[in-house]
């Protein structure tokens, strides 16, 4: 199977899709003349002409709207932020519009609408660039929240999401846009709100998602050296989250340890570690633990970045306190 980068798997599911449906369009910053800001929509303006690849102002809130009105109206938009951090500023028309207008509306209008973007820590780039916004997205009904961890899962769930009839927030990370991995040359979907076991084992469960999934490999592949068989689970999804299949694991591995990039407060692993112990408490035989960045803005000095977010020694420390509690 051929392999590309995680940039080249979106590009690719944003023109399939655009040539498929031709209600389809991209709108955002640097989207079109400059092939976008991590080239993700590289030649994408040749193949589709500025009919259908919009290059916007520095006015999130504003081309977030006209993404929502054009929704309304049968349109599938693509609403590219450069990143994350700056939907802040279209944060209204993401929750008060695109996500409340079926409910509003009595059934009349779907959104079908995509906003994808960076989201996360991406080195040095300051507090205010390295946020992660998944758990705020993820508590908002009417959005679906997809965070892919590699360029398959990425193609699959960007067609699936541009398909769908509902909002759908779509995040990658900056630091993931050069991985690298296999790709199918047909087309495929994957269905959203479907966790994936990454990797099968016994003995503990590590629950992640997006680029954290690298960091929970690497301990399963450092547990193993010790004879601890961790099972891996992608989640993909965060709203919906893919209870089942977790609940299913921690009944066999009877530990669990969530990794997340974003802060404790209110986060996607808090809800994962109450679902736990609520629905398969008399199978757990340690606490669920949780790692998460530490609560505090992320730093621009390097050291503290690798201080500050999840790590395979912290995550390894995590499973040795699950798996030895007394």
């Amino acid at each position: 199977m051929r392999v590309i980068q995680f940039r080249e798997a979106l590009r690719e599911a944003m023109s399939e899709e655009m040539r498929r449906d031709k209600n389809v369009f991209l709108m955002g910053e640097e989207v079109a003349e400059y092939n976008g800001a991590y080239k993700v929509s590289q030649g994408m303006l040749d193949e589709f002409g500025a009919d259908r690849v919009y290059d916007t102002p520095i006015a999130e809130l504003g081309f977030a709207g006209l993404g929502v009105g054009a929704g309304m109206n049968g349109l599938r938009p693509i609403i590219e932020f450069m990143t994350f951090n700056f939907s802040l500023v279209a944060i209204d028309q993401i929750i008060n519009s695109a996500a409340k207008m079926l409910a509003m509306s009595g059934g009349a209008y779907n959104v079908p609408i995509v906003f994808r973007g960076p989201t996360g820590n991406a080195g040095q780039l300051g507090a205010t660039h390295s946020s992660n916004f998944e758990n705020w997205f993820a508590n908002t009904p009417g959005l679906k929240v997809v965070v892919p961890s590699n360029p398959y899962d990425a193609k699959g769930l960007l067609k699936a999401s541009i398909r769908d009839n509902d909002p759908v927030i779509f995040m990658e990370s900056e630091l993931m846009y050069s991985d690298k991995g296999e790709v199918p040359e047909g087309e495929y979907l994957l269905p959203i709100g479907v966790a994936d076991i990454k990797r099968k084992g016994k003995d503990v469960t590590i629950v992640s998602f997006g680029k954290m999934m690298k960091v929970a490999l690497e301990s399963a592949e450092e547990l193993a050296k010790d004879g601890i068989e961790a099972e891996v689970i992608d989640l993909r999804t965060v709203r919906p989250i893919d209870y089942a299949t977790v609940v299913e694991s921690v009944k066999k591995t009877n530990r669990c340890v969530v990794i997340e990039e974003a802060n404790p407060i209110a986060a996607i692993s808090s809800e994962i570690a109450y679902h736990l112990q609520r629905n398969a408490f008399d199978y757990l035989d340690a606490p669920v633990i949780r790692v998460n960045s530490m609560d505090i803005p992320l730093s621009y000095a390097p050291t503290y970045i690798d201080a500050t977010i999840p790590n395979v020694a912290r995550t390894l420390e995590a499973v040795k306190q699950v798996m030895y509690k007394k």
